[in-house]
């Protein structure tokens, strides 16, 4: 019996700006994609994460508190 071969919608390029975690201005940042178009960018730092839609020039900044509570809501409710 042949196997199905599963087709990936979703890709993620990743670029390291990372000398040490602990000085500012360092960052990883992931470019993510979805079916060959980009979605967004997702900046991680050491003091927050930051998300620019795909097609957007504004970015949001959150914060690793709001970001905890974000998750924290997601996944277990209020």
């Amino acid at each position: 019996m042949a196997s199905k071969r599963v087709v990936r919608k979703h890709a993620v390029k990743a670029s390291i700006q990372v000398h040490e975690l602990s000085k500012a201005g360092t960052s990883i940042e992931f470019e993510i994609y979805a079916s060959g178009e980009k979605i967004g960018t997702l900046v991680i730092g050491r003091g927050s994460l930051t998300w620019r839609g795909g097609r957007r020039q504004k970015e949001k900044n959150i914060s690793w508190s709001r970001f905890a509570e974000l998750m924290d809501e997601l996944a277990y409710g209020d």
